[in-house]
Protein backbone atom coordinates (compact mmCIF):
# COMPACT_ATOMS: atom_id res chain seq x y z
CA UNK A 1 0.00 0.00 0.00
CA UNK A 2 1.31 3.44 -0.93
CA UNK A 3 1.89 5.45 2.28
CA UNK A 4 3.19 8.59 0.56
CA UNK A 5 1.74 11.96 1.51
CA UNK A 6 -0.91 13.27 -0.92
CA UNK A 7 0.40 15.78 -3.40
CA UNK A 8 -0.83 19.30 -2.66
CA UNK A 9 -1.21 21.32 -5.84
CA UNK A 10 0.03 24.88 -5.60
CA UNK A 11 -2.46 27.48 -6.73
CA UNK A 12 -1.38 29.64 -9.70
CA UNK A 13 -1.69 32.81 -7.63
CA UNK A 14 0.99 31.45 -5.27
CA UNK A 15 3.52 31.07 -8.09
CA UNK A 16 5.65 33.48 -10.08
CA UNK A 17 4.39 34.23 -13.59
CA UNK A 18 7.09 32.21 -15.37
CA UNK A 19 6.05 29.08 -13.48
CA UNK A 20 2.38 29.70 -14.25
CA UNK A 21 3.21 30.15 -17.93
CA UNK A 22 5.21 26.91 -17.92
CA UNK A 23 2.27 25.07 -16.38
CA UNK A 24 -0.09 26.56 -18.94
CA UNK A 25 2.28 25.39 -21.68
CA UNK A 26 1.86 21.88 -20.30
CA UNK A 27 -1.91 22.18 -20.75
CA UNK A 28 -2.87 23.18 -17.21
CA UNK A 29 -6.20 24.99 -17.65
CA UNK A 30 -6.16 26.54 -14.16
CA UNK A 31 -2.81 28.15 -14.94
CA UNK A 32 -4.05 29.47 -18.28
CA UNK A 33 -7.26 30.81 -16.72
CA UNK A 34 -5.12 32.64 -14.17
CA UNK A 35 -3.13 34.26 -17.01
CA UNK A 36 -6.37 35.20 -18.77
CA UNK A 37 -7.65 36.88 -15.60
CA UNK A 38 -4.34 38.70 -15.16
CA UNK A 39 -4.11 40.02 -18.72
CA UNK A 40 -7.55 40.36 -20.30
CA UNK A 41 -8.25 43.75 -18.70
CA UNK A 42 -4.87 45.13 -19.77
CA UNK A 43 -5.32 43.80 -23.29
CA UNK A 44 -8.78 45.32 -23.53
CA UNK A 45 -7.51 48.74 -22.43
CA UNK A 46 -4.74 48.52 -25.02
CA UNK A 47 -7.14 47.47 -27.80
CA UNK A 48 -9.78 50.03 -26.86
CA UNK A 49 -7.31 52.90 -26.91
CA UNK A 50 -5.92 51.71 -30.23
CA UNK A 51 -9.26 51.04 -31.94
CA UNK A 52 -11.68 53.23 -30.00
CA UNK A 53 -14.40 50.65 -30.62
CA UNK A 54 -15.62 48.38 -27.82
CA UNK A 55 -16.75 45.54 -30.11
CA UNK A 56 -13.50 45.49 -32.06
CA UNK A 57 -11.47 45.68 -28.85
CA UNK A 58 -13.36 42.72 -27.38
CA UNK A 59 -12.76 40.76 -30.60
CA UNK A 60 -9.04 41.53 -30.45
CA UNK A 61 -8.83 40.32 -26.86
CA UNK A 62 -10.72 37.12 -27.63
CA UNK A 63 -8.66 36.41 -30.77
CA UNK A 64 -5.43 37.12 -28.89
CA UNK A 65 -6.28 34.79 -26.01
CA UNK A 66 -7.40 31.99 -28.34
CA UNK A 67 -4.17 32.35 -30.33
CA UNK A 68 -2.22 32.45 -27.06
CA UNK A 69 -3.66 29.10 -25.96
CA UNK A 70 -2.95 27.55 -29.36
CA UNK A 71 0.59 28.90 -29.71
CA UNK A 72 1.68 28.82 -26.06
CA UNK A 73 3.54 25.49 -26.41
CA UNK A 74 5.70 27.16 -29.10
CA UNK A 75 6.85 29.97 -26.79
CA UNK A 76 10.55 29.27 -26.19
CA UNK A 77 11.05 31.55 -23.15
CA UNK A 78 8.41 31.73 -20.43
CA UNK A 79 9.96 35.03 -19.27
CA UNK A 80 9.00 36.53 -22.65
CA UNK A 81 5.29 35.77 -22.17
CA UNK A 82 4.11 39.30 -21.38
CA UNK A 83 5.86 40.92 -24.35
CA UNK A 84 4.76 38.08 -26.64
CA UNK A 85 1.12 38.55 -25.61
CA UNK A 86 1.27 42.33 -26.06
CA UNK A 87 2.83 41.79 -29.48
CA UNK A 88 -0.03 39.54 -30.60
CA UNK A 89 -2.65 42.00 -29.35
CA UNK A 90 -0.94 45.06 -30.84
CA UNK A 91 -0.51 43.37 -34.23
CA UNK A 92 -4.21 42.47 -34.26
CA UNK A 93 -5.07 46.10 -33.48
CA UNK A 94 -2.85 47.35 -36.30
CA UNK A 95 -4.40 44.80 -38.69
CA UNK A 96 -7.85 46.01 -37.71
CA UNK A 97 -6.85 49.64 -38.29
CA UNK A 98 -5.44 48.75 -41.71
CA UNK A 99 -8.68 47.01 -42.65
CA UNK A 100 -10.75 50.08 -41.86
CA UNK A 101 -8.21 52.70 -42.99
CA UNK A 102 -10.45 53.77 -45.86
CA UNK A 103 -13.29 54.53 -43.47
CA UNK A 104 -13.53 57.63 -41.29
CA UNK A 105 -13.08 56.91 -37.60
CA UNK A 106 -16.03 57.94 -35.47
CA UNK A 107 -15.41 59.43 -32.05
CA UNK A 108 -17.51 57.56 -29.50
CA UNK A 109 -19.71 59.17 -26.91
CA UNK A 110 -18.00 60.50 -23.77
CA UNK A 111 -19.79 57.89 -21.63
CA UNK A 112 -17.85 55.21 -23.55
CA UNK A 113 -14.60 57.10 -23.17
CA UNK A 114 -15.17 57.29 -19.44
CA UNK A 115 -14.69 53.52 -19.19
CA UNK A 116 -10.94 54.07 -19.58
CA UNK A 117 -10.74 57.03 -17.22
CA UNK A 118 -8.93 55.18 -14.46
CA UNK A 119 -5.76 54.81 -16.49
CA UNK A 120 -5.72 58.38 -17.80
CA UNK A 121 -6.09 60.04 -14.43
CA UNK A 122 -4.23 59.87 -11.20
CA UNK A 123 -5.91 60.31 -7.82
CA UNK A 124 -9.59 61.14 -7.98
CA UNK A 125 -11.01 64.60 -7.76
CA UNK A 126 -12.07 63.98 -4.19
CA UNK A 127 -15.77 64.46 -4.88
CA UNK A 128 -15.32 67.95 -6.35
CA UNK A 129 -17.92 68.11 -9.18
CA UNK A 130 -16.09 70.91 -11.01
CA UNK A 131 -12.78 69.02 -10.94
CA UNK A 132 -14.50 65.77 -11.98
CA UNK A 133 -16.07 67.56 -14.96
CA UNK A 134 -12.68 69.00 -15.89
CA UNK A 135 -11.03 65.57 -15.68
CA UNK A 136 -13.81 64.09 -17.81
CA UNK A 137 -13.23 66.75 -20.49
CA UNK A 138 -9.48 66.10 -20.39
CA UNK A 139 -10.09 62.37 -20.87
CA UNK A 140 -12.35 63.04 -23.84
CA UNK A 141 -9.78 65.44 -25.29
CA UNK A 142 -6.94 62.96 -24.93
CA UNK A 143 -8.97 60.10 -26.40
CA UNK A 144 -9.90 62.28 -29.39
CA UNK A 145 -6.31 63.48 -29.79
CA UNK A 146 -5.05 59.88 -29.76
CA UNK A 147 -7.29 59.11 -32.72
CA UNK A 148 -5.46 61.72 -34.80
CA UNK A 149 -2.11 59.94 -34.41
CA UNK A 150 -0.96 57.48 -37.09
CA UNK A 151 -1.38 53.88 -35.84
CA UNK A 152 2.36 53.32 -35.32
CA UNK A 153 2.72 56.45 -33.19
CA UNK A 154 -0.48 55.67 -31.29
CA UNK A 155 0.77 52.16 -30.51
CA UNK A 156 4.14 53.48 -29.30
CA UNK A 157 2.53 56.11 -27.07
CA UNK A 158 -0.03 53.74 -25.54
CA UNK A 159 2.50 50.97 -24.91
CA UNK A 160 4.96 53.42 -23.33
CA UNK A 161 2.77 55.89 -21.44
CA UNK A 162 -0.15 53.68 -20.43
CA UNK A 163 1.31 50.17 -20.27
CA UNK A 164 4.82 51.27 -19.25
CA UNK A 165 6.61 48.97 -21.70
CA UNK A 166 10.33 49.57 -22.25
CA UNK A 167 11.69 50.92 -25.54
CA UNK A 168 13.14 47.47 -26.26
CA UNK A 169 9.79 45.78 -25.60
CA UNK A 170 7.95 48.23 -27.84
CA UNK A 171 10.52 47.76 -30.58
CA UNK A 172 10.09 43.98 -30.36
CA UNK A 173 6.30 44.28 -30.31
CA UNK A 174 6.13 46.51 -33.38
CA UNK A 175 9.14 44.90 -35.10
CA UNK A 176 10.96 48.18 -35.51
CA UNK A 177 14.23 49.54 -34.12
CA UNK A 178 14.51 51.35 -30.79
CA UNK A 179 15.47 54.63 -32.52
CA UNK A 180 12.26 54.31 -34.57
CA UNK A 181 10.28 53.85 -31.36
CA UNK A 182 11.93 56.93 -29.83
CA UNK A 183 11.21 58.96 -32.97
CA UNK A 184 7.57 57.91 -33.08
CA UNK A 185 7.16 58.65 -29.39
CA UNK A 186 8.70 62.10 -29.77
CA UNK A 187 6.36 62.94 -32.65
CA UNK A 188 3.35 61.52 -30.80
CA UNK A 189 4.15 63.51 -27.66
CA UNK A 190 4.60 66.71 -29.68
CA UNK A 191 1.29 66.28 -31.48
CA UNK A 192 -0.59 65.37 -28.30
CA UNK A 193 0.94 68.32 -26.45
CA UNK A 194 -0.24 70.67 -29.20
CA UNK A 195 -3.74 69.25 -29.19
CA UNK A 196 -3.96 69.20 -25.40
CA UNK A 197 -2.45 72.67 -24.91
CA UNK A 198 -5.78 74.06 -23.68
CA UNK A 199 -5.57 71.78 -20.63
CA UNK A 200 -2.09 72.92 -19.59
Amino acid sequence: MDEREPVVLTRPEDLDEATVVARAQDGNLDAFEYLVEAYQGRLFRLAFRMLHDRGEAEDVVQDTLVACWRKLPLLTSVQAFSGWLYQMATNRCLDSLRRRSSQAEVVQEPVTLQTTADSFTGPGAGGDPAREAEISCEIDGLATALLTLPPGQRACWILREIHERSYAEIAATLKVSEPTVRGRLARARTQLAERMSQWQ
